[in-house]
């Protein structure tokens, strides 16, 4: 599907926070793109279980009133990647997101690339779940924003449940929907190589940006332009 076989325009857009992060890691985005007459909600996503995550993304695309476009971050890329298969959803957009391909978990999709800086600071919250540590947000998640910034992430995040590395895509859905895929070359959470590599093996739109894994935080005029160029392509 090309994005010009949609003769509609897109004004929906449901966007999926990634690993650490919560629905509020959107709200510099969301104004921006209201702006521009985009309606955009923020899922919250339980970072537990892949499929969980899908089926809170399908049932938040199934409260549209047409069809949407889907946007991740980080881990919420292969969520949109299994969702996107809705008959709802016109286009991806990844920012920084994990992209496998079909039958193919995120450690999959990542292995053989080199380990991520962050990694280091992953510390045990229970025995499912990791989180960052202070330093671990601060310097390899989300290095380029102010410290008061990183530390209210650091203070706020989610979880990860180490699960929702494992559960592998079914059916990816950007061999058949129009991709975009925002690369972030100073990220030390998702390394750029895997981000570049997958986004050309997806025949996405490509956007290369210098910034850390979360530029929807330290660089939202761009990634909402990014976000709003995609959904423009379908008028």
């Amino acid at each position: 599907m090309k994005a010009g076989d949609i003769n509609v325009n897109i004004r929906n857009v449901i966007l999926v926070h990634g690993y650490f992060l919560d629905g509020n890691s959107w709200n510099k985005v969301i104004p921006l793109l209201s702006e521009r007459s985009i309606d955009a909600i923020a899922v919250q996503i339980s970072l537990s279980s892949l499929s969980d995550d899908v089926a809170i993304v399908h049932r938040a695309i199934e409260m549209q009133d047409g069809p949407v476009i889907l946007v991740g971050q980080s881990y919420g890329g292969a969520v949109i990647t299994e969702a996107g298969n809705h008959t709802r959803v016109a286009g991806l957009v990844y920012i920084a997101g994990a992209a496998p391909d079909s039958g193919q978990s995120v450690d999959d999709w990542w292995s053989g690339y080199a380990t991520a800086a962050v990694v280091n600071e992953l510390r045990p919250w229970g025995d499912a779940h990791v989180t960052l540590t202070r330093d671990g947000v601060r310097k390899y998640l989300g290095q380029d924003l102010p410290t008061a910034e990183a530390d209210i992430v650091y203070a706020t995040q989610g979880p990860l449940g180490t699960r929702s590395t494992l559960e592998k895509i079914s059916k990816s859905a950007w061999h058949t929907k129009p991709s975009w895929y925002m690369v972030t070359t100073l990220d030390h959470t998702v390394p750029p190589a895997v981000q570049q590599d997958s986004a050309e093996r997806m025949g996405a739109e490509i956007m290369v940006v210098q910034a850390s894994h979360l530029p929807m935080l330290s660089q939202p005029k761009v990634v909402a332009e990014f976000i709003a160029n995609a959904a423009a392509s379908f008028d």
